[in-house]
This record gives structure tokens, sequence and C-alpha cells, in this order.
């Protein structure tokens, strides 16, 4: 039964989106989106084992405005890389980061943050959870991507989800 206010959520939240993608209220609709994602809710609860936990709900909204911050900032800067000299195509590379974060809602989180940043895909983690494996297209200096990951990201999924 504790799993019973996140399943109510999840209920609510599809349920929005099923009215959302039909664009109707009507009888028929909310019946069967109402019976659709209870069904649904019910059916995939047991593929969900843990149980993420966020605090700090502060956090959570500042990170999510620093990343549509770097996300607009990269755009920019992407486009630089492209619209400009043919020596600045050729800086992209594979790096390694140490990682501290180990929730798995929280690298998740990380690596949706990562591959929604133009220029940066999350290209693995080490069997053991230490090294964070980043393709950037515009490899300058490692220390900065480091500090940027580290501190701009890692450090404020840490406070939510650890």
């Amino acid at each position: 039964m504790k799993r019973w206010p996140s399943l109510t959520l999840f209920t609510v939240m599809l349920l929005a989106l099923w009215f959302l993608l039909n664009d109707t209220l009507a009888p028929g609709h909310l019946l069967l989106g109402l019976v659709l994602t209870v069904a649904i809710t019910l059916g995939t609860a047991a593929m969900r084992p843990l149980r993420a936990r966020p605090h700090h709900l502060l956090v959570a909204v500042r990170l999510i405005f620093v990343v549509l911050l770097d996300i607009a900032r990269s755009n920019i800067a992407v486009a630089g890389v492209i619209l400009g000299p043919l020596q600045r195509r050729s800086n992209s590379g594979f790096m390694k980061i140490p990682i501290d974060l180990r929730d798995p809602y929280g690298l998740a989180a990380l690596a949706c943050i990562i591959t929604a940043t133009p220029g940066t895909v999350w290209a693995g983690l080490s069997a053991d959870g230490s090294d964070l494996t980043l393709h950037v297209l515009d490899l300058q200096d490692e220390e900065t991507w480091i500090r940027t990951i580290k501190h701009r990201y890692e450090r404020p999924l840490m406070e939510i989800f650890e």
C-alpha cells in the first residue's frame, strides 16, 4: 500500500496525457482513458522494483532551469561549430568523467540531461559505476567539462535523489 500515492499520481498524469492527445473530455473518452490508465498503472507497477525518492523540490526546479539555459547555450555553440571554420569541427572526442552519483534514477536523469544537450552524448557508464564516458562535439578542455558535469548536474542530482 506504500506505492498507492505514486501510482495515483502516475494514473492522473497518464489520464491527463490521454485527454491532451485525444483533445476531448467526452464521457466515453473519460471512461476509456480511466480504465486504460488504471490498467497500465497496475500492470507496470511490478516492473518498477526500485522506487524513486526525490528530495529537495527547489533544487529540482533550479536544475530544470539550469538545464534549459545550458540547452539554449549549447544550441548556439553547436551552430557555431557547424557553421564555423572547418578546423573547429575536428575537436570532437570521447572523455571519461569520474562520477559519484549512484542512484539509478539520478543516473537516468543525468543521461537524459547530457544527451538532450546538443553537442554531448552519454556514451556509457563503467561496470563499477565510477566513470562516465561522454562524447563531446567540441572537446577543447576536459577539465571544464568535468567541472560542468559534476557541479551543474551531478551535485544537484545527488541532492535530489540521494
